[in-house]
């Protein structure tokens, strides 16, 4: 018994890169390759008529970019899992694409072994990411969670890592040589800034943002 192949469309506006794509598939034995686009509208036309496991799409296509037929994809309520092939592995266009929902970002100087496996890895429920991709991705986050991060005074920071020590208000002024009444104080705008209204809340908001560790 023959176990059944995974259906992928491939869309990609440069024929050559396309074609050897394909030809990687199929030679697989393992994938049946059911459309080929050269275009953004293209490829969701196919996505959409063939409602194929993995539609492997080029990050830049004209008409439509590869975000916009993954928020496509999803808007419908398609099953397909879209990977994202690419010549610029930026960190935050890996970011958009990942937060969007794709299921993977390939570099496209990818070997064509590895397309293969990350196809048939997606087509498992996987998300793929190669090392240099993910490093970059991990990078931006960090770097998002700092800018999204309210800007808290030296004096809030100390009070806010206390505060996640499990420090009462009065070991806290204590320890800081401050008044309860100041510590108090500090704690309230503390709760403001991140949008919270109590001790748990603030230590996991705090950890979320990359406040503190």
């Amino acid at each position: 018994m023959t176990s059944k192949k995974i259906t992928v469309v491939v869309a990609d506006d440069h024929p050559l890169y396309r074609d050897g794509v394909v030809r990687a598939l199929l030679s697989s034995g393992q994938v049946d390759v059911v459309a080929e686009a050269g275009d953004g509208r293209s490829a969701l036309a196919a996505i959409r008529e063939h409602l194929p496991d993995v539609a492997l799409v080029d990050y830049r296509l004209p008409e439509l970019d590869g975000v916009a037929i993954i928020h496509a994809v999803n808007r419908d309520g398609l099953t397909t899992r879209v990977l994202l092939v690419s010549a610029f592995t930026d960190s935050g266009i890996v970011y958009k694409a990942v937060e969007t929902g794709a299921a993977g970002f390939l570099p496209k100087e990818a070997r064509r072994e590895q397309i293969v496996d990350a196809v048939l890895a997606c087509a498992r429920g996987e998300t793929v990411l190669p090392p240099e991709v993910a490093t970059g991705l991990a990078s931006e986050i960090r770097l998002r969670k700092r800018r999204d991060a309210p800007a808290l005074t030296d004096r809030e920071h100390q009070i806010l890592r206390l505060i996640a020590d499990g420090k009462s208000l009065p070991t806290i002024a204590t320890e800081l040589f401050l008044g309860v009444t100041t510590v108090k104080t500090h704690v309230q705008h503390l709760y403001e800034k991140l949008g919270v209204s109590d001790r748990a809340a603030a230590v996991a908001s705090a950890m979320r943002r990359g406040l503190i560790e």
